[in-house]
């Protein structure tokens, strides 16, 4: 038969030790406190974070739908429709530093385009589009609909943080430098980067200049123009851009 053992009666605690174990008591149900509001607050986040991405998905496919019944429209009364201006242009560099004359290096540094096969987003205005007339033999460009988009910053969007090169692997790195502007996710930052929205140029510059590889497949003839009667790669290629960029990704 075992007999209980009890701790003597009476065994005076030392008083540091005392203090020592109430405030570890204090900081450690302070810590479960602040657990515990987190996990509520990031659980409001997340469900806020949901509803704004259905809200851009209809965004999207209403968009597309009024453009296909405008263009049947047109069709129908026998007149041409004419397409909405692009917003948005991917800029893509194609060649290296040889031979490189100083005003488009300087134009290429400014695009942070600065190596072989960076790419950044831009804006189409008439000064960017005439800034790219300089560089046109040294890049490719076009316009990059939302497949092309998303999967550019889901797969090679890195963040620009204290001028260091950070994985995006959390919204709340997103939240952190584009809270202010109400961009708290992933799909805000796509919305803002596809749809050219009022904080586009904090959007783009918190992107780090996405870094692609080679296209599977390779490339034509690098020195001559896309639009050349021979073909080439070199110049904008408009939409059909998209098809080359998702070979290098």
């Amino acid at each position: 038969m075992i007999k209980e053992t009890t701790s003597p009666q009476g065994v005076q605690v030392p008083e540091n030790l005392k203090k020592k174990l109430e405030r570890n008591g204090a900081l450690l149900q302070k810590k479960m406190d602040a657990i515990k509001a987190n996990k509520a607050s990031t659980k409001v986040k997340r469900h806020d974070l949901k509803l704004k991405a259905r809200k851009y998905e209809r965004e999207y496919a209403q968009e597309q739908a009024q453009l296909i019944s405008l263009r049947r429209q047109a069709k129908l009364a026998g007149n041409f429709f004419t397409e909405p201006e692009p917003r948005l242009m991917l800029v893509v560099r194609i060649t290296g530093i040889n031979k490189l004359a100083p005003k488009p290096r300087k134009i290429l540094k400014l695009l942070r385009l600065d190596q072989l096969h960076k790419a950044v987003f831009v804006k189409c205005t008439k000064p960017m589009l005439n800034m790219l007339k300089y560089i046109q033999p040294y890049v490719m460009c076009g316009y990059p609909n939302l497949k092309t988009t998303k999967n550019l910053i889901l797969k090679r969007g890195y963040a620009r943080i204290g001028k260091q090169r950070i994985p995006i692997v959390d919204n709340a790195q997103i939240s952190a430098s584009l809270g202010k502007f109400g961009i708290h996710g992933m799909d805000d930052l796509i919305h803002e980067i596809y749809t050219v929205g009022p904080n586009f140029k904090e959007a783009n510059s918190f992107l780090w200049a996405f870094k692609l590889s080679s296209p599977n497949g390779g490339y034509v003839l690098k020195k001559h123009g896309f639009h050349e009667p021979k073909g080439g790669d070199w110049g904008n290629r408009e939409e059909l851009l998209n098809e080359i960029v998702r070979r290098m990704l």
